[in-house]
């Protein structure tokens, strides 16, 4: 009766902490920056084009412009009568349109224009870690979810160790990645040099520009224990069964 509850409890915990894993992993909240630079100053090939793009962004200057990036993409839109608070990132706050690019959270510094780029930075490893890692855990969270999902109906020992196990490996994974996450902003990196690449580094000097922590990196903060209790607990449930058939 005792290994059912705690199977159960496991159950529970586990899936709630690989939903979490997986909405940090599909959503792009990872990184989220505010700034005033402006609007994105158009590409035009004329001269009298060209003084109009700036005349526009003149006038956009001072809006407030906000950032976000994920695994998968960076996007940025505007809020001229917005304050500068991250409940303006919630996925139902934001303004329209909103513009985005492919990001795959710092594979490799964004590189726009010619290669290799003069604002590449030393950070690509933490980068290249990040990303990796980020698979592996969400990979090793959804194999052990179906090995659980399999060994219940059976109550097989095997099943609920080795899913114990992955999840305990996702668990540690995640808390890794969170850590590299963090020295990466905290330490490592040049955000607001890294925010304002698309301005072609005319916005560079005097410009504040505040980075925080998002809600993507929240879910998979919150997930981490979760995932790591669940791991744990399917582990011992399945070598209590295994000394009970001993």
């Amino acid at each position: 009766m005792k290994i059912k509850i705690a199977a159960f409890l496991a159950g529970i915990l586990g899936v709630l902490g690989v939903f979490l894993f997986l909405v940090a992993f599909g959503t792009d909240y990872w990184l989220l920056a505010t700034e005033t630079c402006g609007g994105f100053e158009p590409e035009n090939r004329t001269l009298h084009a060209k003084e109009v793009g700036r005349e526009a962004w003149k006038e956009q200057n001072g809006i407030l412009t906000f950032h976000h990036e994920g695994f998968f993409w960076r996007c940025w839109f505007f809020g001229e009568d917005y304050k500068e608070t991250i409940w303006n990132f919630w996925f139902t706050s934001q303004a329209h349109p909103k513009h985005c690019m492919h990001g795959y959270l710092f594979p490799m510094p964004i590189a726009l224009g010619p290669y290799p780029h003069p604002s590449y930075d030393a950070t690509a490893v933490y980068r290249g870690f990040w990303t990796a890692l980020i698979v592996l855990g969400v990979t090793a969270s959804l194999v052990g979810g179906f090995l659980l999902v399999c060994g219940v109906p059976f109550v097989n020992a095997r099943f609920y160790k080795a899913g114990g196990g992955f999840l305990l490996t996702a668990g540690g994974l995640f808390a890794l990645l969170i850590f590299l996450f963090v020295m990466w902003k905290e330490f490592a990196a040049d955000l607001p040099k890294y925010i304002l690449l698309e301005r072609n580094e005319r916005c560079l000097d005097g410009i504040p520009v505040h980075v925080y922590y998002g809600w993507s990196f929240m879910f998979a903060a919150a997930g981490v224990p979760l995932v790591l209790l669940s791991g744990l607990l399917f582990y011992l449930v399945g070598h209590s069964i295994l000394k009970e058939l001993a």
